[in-house]
């Protein structure tokens, strides 16, 4: 018997539903919100607010697509957390009202699970899937983190930021050369033109499988304001070569802490997840890292890197098939580990 699983996402600033059956992707809708752009950074109160106009009409669309009616449904999986509370209230009280009047049971998901689950989403029947165990970088706005994956159900964290995390370093930056938020993009695409050689940042030193970027985001800003003094127009003479620089020291402190990772745990198998994992630069960092040394790599597509309500929705499925379902009063969480 087929098993029918929606996903709702609203745990930022993007509002996505999602249809998968057996594991199979049926549809994938995500509703961003512009409204954050002139502020610089995500606004909770107005993020909240969009979630709730835009929750109806992207969840009807998703069913549409998939061509199924809301009575086909088996359950439906929702982001229960990290992330803004506000947002999260709007995903977590739609799906138990949904869920309440169709009769069938709520599944609650980890974001951060979702992101690394996000490799089992499937297209076609015959599209591969990592074997456990893997190792996954999880880089996200929020997390950067290496995790062992031993099974859908069983992760252990290796290393985790102490401080910024990558996408944080990347936003930050790209705000001190007055790029638009959200950054990220903005500095890969400028990365692409510049020398990665031209200016150098200060690496942080972290014993173990842990990161930190705020020493690299200090140096950044200090190498800016020391530069601006004597030319006004520093930033715009050389924001090729800047962001290239910032970029490449990035993924040399991502790639040698997955480096050690590799070879503490002896895993041949390395995927990659969350919104920085979209960033060319290091999608290509991690592809031949892995060339070199032999190892699986997988790397997923674009639209599974950022926040979407497909890797809800597998990862629920998982669930679903354990019968872990999530009781009515169970609440949204701001922040949680993996």
């Amino acid at each position: 018997m087929s098993i029918t699983i929606l996903g709702i996402e609203s745990s930022c600033d993007d509002t996505s539903a999602a249809v998968i059956r057996d594991g199979l992707l049926l549809s994938n809708v995500i509703a961003s919100q512009n409204v954050h752009e002139e502020y610089g950074g995500v606004v909770p109160e107005l993020a909240s607010r969009a979630h709730q106009q835009n929750i109806v009409p992207v969840v009807d669309t998703a069913l549409k697509r998939a061509g199924i009616k809301a009575s086909d449904l088996d359950a439906i999986a929702f982001t229960r957390g990290p992330g803004l509370l506000g947002s999260l209230l709007v995903g977590t009280s739609f799906a138990k009202g949904m869920s309440l009047g169709l009769r069938i049971p709520i599944v609650d998901v980890n974001h951060l699970h979702g992101h690394v689950l996000s490799h089992f989403i499937r297209r076609e029947p015959t599209d591969i899937v990592p074997e456990y165990p893997f190792l996954c970088l999880l880089i996200s706005g929020g997390n950067s983190q290496i995790v062992l994956v031993r099974n859908y159900n069983d992760m252990e964290i290796l290393g985790r930021t102490i401080d910024d995390a990558a996408g944080e370093a990347f936003d930050k930056c790209a705000k001190v050369m007055g790029l638009p938020y959200p950054g990220g993009p903005h500095i890969d695409r400028h990365a692409s033109q510049g020398d990665p050689k031209r200016f150098k940042f200060a690496k942080p030193h972290i014993p173990g499988l842990d990161y930190s970027f705020s020493g690299l985001k200090t140096s950044f800003m200090y190498t800016i304001r020391d530069n601006v003094k004597f030319d006004p127009d520093f930033v715009e003479k050389n924001i090729d070569d800047l962001a290239a620089s910032l970029q490449a020291t990035i993924i040399d402190i991502l790639i040698d802490k997955l480096d050690k990772a590799v070879k503490q745990t002896g895993v041949k198998i390395i995927a990659i997840g969350g919104g920085v994992s979209a960033n060319s630069g290091v999608r290509n960092a991690v592809a031949e890292y892995c060339k070199r040394h032999n190892l699986q790599a997988f790397i997923p597509e674009r639209v599974f890197t950022t926040d979407n309500a497909a890797m809800v929705a597998i990862a629920g499925y998982y669930k679903f098939l354990d019968k872990k379902f999530c009781a009515y009063d169970a609440a949204p969480f701001a922040r949680v580990e993996v």
